[in-house]
């Protein structure tokens, strides 16, 4: 279900607040879920933003408005372009249909603003 948040930044902070119930109460998992996703996204023979990318069309895929905040932060801040941004999510569009084109605006949307934060 897509947020009725009008801020992405808004969204993934209180996410974050939230998980830190997890983090006490279960730390081995968020730990090993926090290893998981720095060795998934290290540089290897895909860099860091072509992964991160990846992660951005999953995210429009699964439909997951926190996963398309979070990733389009972390694009904002490791310089991708708008376009990067559009041509991935137009594939995700092809792929997945009209529930992909609606979040695909979505993650336009929550780039820009993840744009707009680190320029402020």
């Amino acid at each position: 279900m897509q947020t009725a948040d009008p801020s992405y930044r808004a969204l993934t902070q209180a996410v974050s607040a939230e998980l830190n119930s997890l983090r006490k109460s279960t730390p081995e998992v968020m730990k090993a879920f926090s290893e998981l996703g720095r060795a998934a996204t290290a540089d290897g023979v895909l860099d860091k933003k072509t992964k991160e990318l990846i992660a951005l069309a999953v995210s429009v895929a699964a439909r997951c408005d926190p996963c398309i905040g979070f990733h389009t932060q972390a694009l904002a801040k490791l310089g991708a372009a708008r376009q990067e941004i559009d041509e991935t999510v137009a594939v995700t569009t092809y792929m997945g249909g009209g529930p992909s084109l609606m979040y695909a605006a979505s993650a336009l949307k929550a780039f820009d603003e993840a744009v707009a934060a680190l320029k402020a």
